[in-house]
Formats: C-alpha cells, structure tokens, sequence
C-alpha cells in the first residue's frame, strides 16, 4: 500500500512538475521585458545580437578577430565575453539556454576619461526556473569568490575573481540577467527598470524599426553623448565632433564581414529637433555625383563630401532654414552684408554663382610640410573661367582696401593667391568652415581649393601634377565601389594617415596607448560613412577595409619612414672637404608657411635656428644660412627668385670653410 502512495505521489510529482514547466514555457508570456529597457539612457552604442554564439564565433573566426586578439585590450575583451563560460562550466546546459538568446552590450562613459559596458541577456522562460539565480553558488570554481547586497529591491551578485581582483556585478530582473563590471551600471539598470527610457524613445524606435535583423549583428549609436565619448581619448573637441553631436539623434546599422574582410554595415540616421543647418538643407537639395576626389592627394587623411542637385537650391535652403531663428539670422544678414559693403561686391554674383554641386574639406598628411592642420575646402565650378574671374574681382577689391601687398605665386603651373577677409567663410557658409581664415587659394581643373597654409596647396598641386591622386589610388577606386557615386553626405578616412593627425591632439596618456595600439588602429586601413536622403532620415551605409597589419606598414613604409629620414639626413653629421659639394648643397624646396613674409626660418627640437632665409613674393629671394645644433653656421649662400645664386659655402664643426660651389 505503501509503495502504491510513494508511486502515485512520484506520478503526481512529475505530471505536476510537467504542468508547471507547460505552464511556464507556452501559457506564460505576460511577464517578460525587453532588454533595451534596461539600457541606461546614457549609452553612446548599443550592440544587439538575436545569436550571440553564432555570431561570436563568425567574428572569432574571422582574420580580423585573429589579428585583434594579439592585442591586450581586445584580448581582454575576448575574455570578458567568455566568463560566463567560466563561471558556469560545470553546467553546460545552463550555457547552451543562455547562448542564442538575445543579448544587448552597451557602452557608457561612468566617469571623465573612462568608459565600460553593460550586458543585458534575455534569458526568456528559462529565467523563470530561477535556475541559475538560485544555484550560482553551485557553478562556479574556487577561483570566484560570491556575495550579494540589495539595491532597491532587487538582489545584486558579486563575483570577485581571484586572480584578476575584478568583481562582475550580476542581477536578475524578470526574464533578463543584467551583468557589468561597473557597480554603478548595473545600479542604473535597476534604476531604468521602473522609468525606461531608451526602448521609449520614439527616435530609437523608428530607427531600430529601419533596420534589418538579418547579418551579424546589430548596432545603435547615439550621438547625444558622442562628445563625451570622444572626451575619453582626446582633448580638443572639434567642429565636425560638435555639429554631429547636436545634428545627430540615433543611428541604426546591420552588420556583416565579405568574403575580402570588409565590414559592411547598412542602417539609417535620424537628425534631431536641433539639426546643424546644413543637413537640414542637404536633407531637402538633392544629390550629385562626387568628383573632389579627382584631386584629392593620395595621403589625404579625411575627405567629407557634400553634394546638391545645385550650389543655389542648396544656399536657399540653407537662407530659408536661417529665417526660423529670427537672431541666428539677422545676425547672417548683418555679417554678409558687411562683407558687401565693405568690398563693394555681390555675394550672389561674384561668389555663389560660380559654385556648381559639391563641395568638400580635405584635411592631409602634407608632403611638403610637418604641419598637422593641413586642411583644404574645395568647391567644385560651373565654369572655370567665370569662377577665375569672379574670384579675381574679389580679389582686386580686397587690394584695394587691404594694406597686404602680394603678388600672385606661380608654383608648378598653378597660381597661388591670398583672399585677405577675415571670417569670409564662417560669414557666408557658417561654423563648419570657421577655421578656413584668410585663405590661400588656387585653380585646379574645374575646381578651386581654399587653405590657410599655402603649402596644403602646394601638397595638392604637386601630387595632381605627379598625378598621385585618389583618382589614381586603385585602394581608394575599390573602396569607393561600396557606397553610391551620389549622396548627400560622404566621409573617407585613411586611418595610416589619420593616426598621426589623431596622435597631434591626444593628451599625454592617450598618446602612449596610441603608440601601443597603433597596429589595431592603422590595419583598418580605409573606413568610410555616407548619408542619403530619405523623408524624415538619412539612409546610411558604413564600409571598413581590414588588410594584415604588416602589408599596411610594408604599402606605407612606416617602418621605414624615420630610419629614412635619419638615413638621408645631414643635420647631425660634420661637413668636410672630402663630401660631394652636388649633394651639400641641395637645399630642399622652402615651404614658408606665410607667403607675404619677408623672412623664414626653422629650428632645431633643442630651439635653436636650423636655418633662415629671406622672401620675396613667397620664394626665397637673399641671404639662406643654415646651422649646426651647437648654433655654429654650416652653410652660406643667397637666393634669386627661388633659385640658388652666386657662391656659396659650407663649413665644419669649428666654422672652417671646408666646400664651395658656384651657382
């Protein structure tokens, strides 16, 4: 009889524990919460993946992967997206529920100058067993030591590791494990779970309803905390940062890695309330093909592009936004009609008129200059010789109320000319273009470039003349072939030639984890982001090129640019009379970075004068004397119209005369 009861309780037992999982599994739905309801609504990027493990093993696969993970901090993260398997590897069961579940990885900046991650994980119906919740104590090896503490209500595990001294911060809320390695994360999480605010955002969710949830993996970036993100890495906020970081809502990408180890990402982005004027306007203009890059050198770093069906839609556009801050635009008409009066010119006919569809900022790696602001705007014309015309009516009307008396140079064919107005472009096409101040320009093919340095300029003229151009750049034509010819807004980066502009305006410690990374940063070696107009977002597209980190620095020579440059160099040796006189005295070509100055020199790192020489009309014209680091002369002679004239000289360490040559 007994054992009757002991089967039929057993019996009972079981069906019951079968009701209850059915119950759990098919009948009870109304409990779950999404994870984006749990991402605090400071997250500058949101990663979202419906098969985590099957996506982590395509990118842990992949060659890109391979070579990232040499690296301490990808090696690191590597191990981070691993731990669960640690915690719980005497439970692989307990994995293989967790594994292609939903998961969401946001990234915050918790204090000034760090940032970490949050991980939120639908456990869906297995969460409702409690089963790791109630046995986590009983997964994990004595490496791990646990402890929990209550924040509002809700139970937060602690997990300090042993042997790394970092505590994993988990907790449970319905059906999602929320885990970081941040306390104050997984705090704000908690916090979120009452008043969400990201998974309510009406932006967020149009945006997140655009894009595909096919490919690898998802990716939202929101651009009202890219400020402080970029904080984190550098000091010196720029233009471009800042007008995204107020023009910009959220962004929504699908991810996927080609055959060839491109990134390719599809998606859209949302402007906000507050939208720079100039994606409003380009928003309502139209497109056109892009052709600055016909002229664009190769070594170009960074060339944004923006194009219109034509120059006057898009500056009507461009008025007519303006009119809606009545201030805002008061203040454009007093400063345009400054400029008129002033210079007794049109703005209408002298100027826009002769703009065609595009225009772009070119900012490089300078062949004939150190300088790290080697920045360009290039408008494209209608006409070349009305556009030369024009420009030279401005220019007669500035001579005639500028005390700056310059001559026109003339370098490699192309004239160089000196538009002396101050604040002309920020004045006409606003705060993006403020830092083009008192420009330089020239005419190339239908295009005329605008650069404070005139040796940007020379750099642009003297690689399209060697016709050493991205036009030319079979890297740059492929790349090219993954975004549309017509948008309205397009950004290319050579990130070898990015690095060091990025290394000029990082701080201190930046700068050294610059320096150790540079080889994760520099294989991704062409990275590129367009917009396209749709109704109320732009369509968006991101391409990322990866190439084995040694081909990079083999197609670049980066190893072999400083040895070069010691090799070649005679700065440091001692001048005697047994040294080709041919190879002493070929002075490099003189880039005076002021082409109406009568005098320029350069120095030593330790402060004193390298060399100097005079100028006339932008060359050098009179006395050239070059020197030792001890301050000694090393080298006499004079100048005539930028060519070496007369005798010159050279001497030793104690001013010796040790060669001469007649020119």
């Amino acid at each position: 009889m007994k054992k009757r009861h002991l089967l039929f309780l057993g019996l009972f037992i079981t069906l019951s524990f079968i009701i209850y999982l059915f119950y759990v599994f098919y009948i009870d739905n109304n409990d779950n919460i999404k994870s984006v309801y749990l991402i605090p609504e400071d997250a500058v990027y949101i990663i979202e993946s419906q098969k985590p493990l099957d996506d982590w093993n395509t990118i842990s696969e992949s060659p890109i992967w391979k070579h990232l993970n040499t690296n301490s901090y990808f090696n690191e993260l590597s191990e981070n997206l691993n731990t669960l398997d640690t915690i719980f590897k005497q439970e692989q069961t307990v994995l293989n529920y967790i594994g292609n579940r939903e998961i969401l990885i946001s990234a915050h900046v918790y204090t000034p100058k760090k940032y970490s991650f949050l991980y939120a994980i639908d456990l869906q119906k297995i969460a409702k067993l409690n089963l790791i919740k109630n046995h986590l104590n009983t997964f994990i090896n004595d490496d791990f030591k646990v402890s929990n503490r209550i924040y509002h209500q809700h139970d937060i595990i602690e997990i300090y590791s042993r042997l790394t001294r970092e505590t994993m911060y988990i907790s449970f809320i319905k059906n999602q494990m929320i885990l970081s390695y941040v306390h104050t994360l997984v705090e704000a999480s908690i916090d979120h779970y009452n008043e969400p605010k990201i998974g309510r955002d009406l932006n967020f969710i149009e945006v997140n309803k655009e894009v595909n949830d096919g490919n690898l993996f998802r990716l939202f970036f929101n651009f009202n905390y890219l400020n402080d993100f970029t904080n984190v890495f550098f000091n010196e906020e720029t233009e471009y940062i800042k007008t995204l970081n107020n023009s910009l809502n959220w962004s929504g990408f699908s991810f996927n890695i080609d055959k060839e180890n491109n990134i390719i990402a599809n998606g859209v982005t949302k402007t906000n309330t507050n939208a720079s004027i100039y994606l409003q306007a380009l928003q309502k203009s139209g497109t056109s093909k892009r052709s600055i890059y016909n002229i664009a050198p190769k070594q170009t770093a960074l060339y944004t592009s923006f194009t219109f069906s034509s120059f006057s839609e898009f500056y009507s556009n461009f008025e007519a936004i303006q009119k809606e801050n009545p201030e805002q635009f008061k203040s454009y008409l007093d400063g345009t009609e400054q400029i008129e009066n002033y210079l007794n010119i049109n703005l209408k006919e002298h100027f826009f008129s002769w703009i065609d569809d595009e225009m772009a900022l070119l900012q490089m790696q300078s062949s004939v200059s150190k300088s790290t602001k080697d920045v360009a705007l290039v408008l494209k014309t209608k006409d070349v010789d009305d556009a030369t015309e024009n420009l030279n009516f401005i220019l007669n009307q500035i001579k005639k109320r500028s005390p700056v008396k310059f001559k026109t140079v003339n370098y490699l064919g192309h004239d160089i000319n000196y538009l002396s107005i101050k604040s002309f472009f920020k004045v006409v096409l606003g705060n993006l273009f403020k830092n083009i101040e008192k420009p330089y320009y020239t005419v190339i093919e239908d295009f005329v470039v605008f650069s404070n340095n005139p040796n940007t300029l020379k750099t642009i003229i003297k690689n399209y003349t060697e016709k050493e151009t991205l036009a030319y750049s079979n890297d740059f034509i492929d790349f090219n072939d993954h975004f549309n010819s017509r948008t309205s807004v397009f950004t290319y980066a050579n990130t070898p030639y990015l690095y060091n502009n990025l290394y000029h305006f990082s701080d201190a410690s930046m700068k050294q984890s610059l320096t150790v990374n540079k080889d994760y940063f520099i294989c991704f070696q062409q990275i590129g982001f367009q917009l396209s107009p749709e109704q109320d977002f732009f369509e968006s597209r991101i391409a990322i090129s990866y190439l084995d980190v040694e081909l990079v620095k083999e197609k670049y020579q980066i190893n072999n640019t400083l040895k070069a440059t010691k090799t070649n160099s005679l700065a440091e040796k001692e001048l005697t009379d047994k040294m080709n006189a041919d190879v002493v005295f070929n002075i490099p070509e003189i880039y005076p970075n002021d082409l109406t100055a009568s005098y320029f020199s350069r120095k030593h790192s330790n402060g004193k004068t390298r060399f100097s020489v005079e100028l006339k009309d932008g060359k050098p014209h009179g006395k050239y004397y070059s020197y030792y680091k001890n301050g000694r002369l090393k080298i006499s002679g004079k100048y005539k119209n930028g060519a070496q004239s007369g005798t010159w000289r050279a001497y030793n360490f104690n001013e010796d005369q040790v060669l001469r040559k007649r020119f």
